[in-house]
């Protein structure tokens, strides 16, 4: 101990050991990195399994059962279900810390699987959704909004693992902010399969971020987050109705469906913009949307057939090459009406 603070003011010597208010780590444990993992994942421990499958709940409903996940102290918020808590901490402790398996457990739950739909009595008795009157409802994580989109078209890379890759990023963002001898000083865009990995492989630079990941309020990894917070601006509007990957994903799913046939038939228009919706949100559209959608199809199929200079430099966004089969006004008109799409509230949130 440092008297006072002061380097040169050494007290009595004291060693390495776990908070008194915890149980004690067993005497055979090392006093080391190693020690500490095994006190942590001892099914005694009263705070791992409970801390954890609170953000693994939070992740999925957009609150922890205790809403300040970063503080189980006696500052912090109290559990609004304490039992069930107290049930999915040992069940994940019982099932040798599965994290598949939990979630399985909660997304499978009455619970998760309920209509997100407000009621004017629901609106009453749990106008926050602390008692989980309804399914949660909230916008999707950055790297979710960017996958989802690339899912849709069919460009996810699925592997797992592997080095950082680096997407399409706005020119200039790392020189404008880099060192003059940095090795990040330039941005050097990756192609082929790199350009769909996954979010989680892209690679990161603290001082200027992906901007499509930051504007979606990705935090900056200079610290850790537990709970990252969730706005709602026009960028995020501009991101996912220009960025090249969100319209290039556009343009593969637009691709995608033209290719789709019904036997030897070509789908009609009606068959196609059923199967967005099923590709897009797992259902079918209802009359009147599939009524307004129909007629945006209509007006871009004009608006294209009219400006072919705008198809080409529509359809010349992104690196996947296309399908030189498909006339390149009805292939634009097809991924602006994708677009659109994945710009649907009910596309964005959960």
């Amino acid at each position: 101990v440092l008297l006072r603070g002061d380097y040169d003011k050494r007290g009595v010597e004291v060693g390495a050991q776990t908070p008194a208010v915890l149980p004690q780590m067993e005497p055979e444990l090392p006093k080391n990195r190693l020690g500490l993992a095994k006190w942590l994942v001892n099914p005694k421990h009263p705070l791992t399994a409970r801390v954890t499958v609170n953000r693994f709940w939070q992740e999925l409903f957009g609150l922890g059962l205790v809403g300040s996940s970063g503080d189980f102290g006696v500052t912090g918020e109290t559990p609004t279900h304490p039992q069930l808590l107290d049930f999915l901490a040992i069940h994940f402790v019982e099932k040798h810390w599965d994290v598949k398996d939990l979630f399985r457990t909660m997304v499978t739950s009455a619970t998760y699987r309920q209509s997100a739909v407000m009621t004017d009595q629901k609106k009453v008795a749990d106008p926050t959704n602390r008692l989980y009157s309804r399914g949660p409802r909230f916008r999707m994580d950055a790297e979710m909004v960017r996958d989802y989109g690339l899912a849709a078209g069919g460009l996810l890379v699925k592997e797992i693992g592997g080095p950082s890759v680096r997407p399409y990023q706005p020119i200039g963002v790392w020189e404008a902010v880099a060192m003059p001898n940095s090795d990040t000083r330039i941005y050097k865009e990756d192609a082929g399969e790199k350009l769909y990995r996954r979010s989680m492989y892209t690679f990161w630079k603290r001082s200027a971020p992906p901007a499509s990941m930051e504007i979606f309020n990705a935090p900056s990894r200079e610290q850790c987050t537990v709970r990252r917070e969730r706005t709602n601006t026009p960028l995020q509007a501009l991101v996912t109705l220009n960025d090249p990957q969100l319209v290039e994903a556009a343009r593969a799913m637009a691709q995608r469906i033209l290719l789709v046939k019904d036997g030897d038939k070509e789908q009609d228009d009606a068959q196609k913009i059923q199967a967005l919706g099923m590709l897009l949100l797992g259902r079918s559209w209802i009359g009147e949307e599939q009524a307004v959608i129909l007629a945006s199809l209509a007006d871009l199929r004009k608006h294209y057939a009219a400006s072919p200079s705008d198809a080409d430099a529509l359809l010349a966004v992104g690196n996947m090459p296309r399908e030189k089969t498909i006339p390149a006004a009805e292939h634009a008109a097809w991924t602006m009406l994708c677009n659109q799409l994945l710009n649907l509230d009910e596309v964005l949130c959960k």
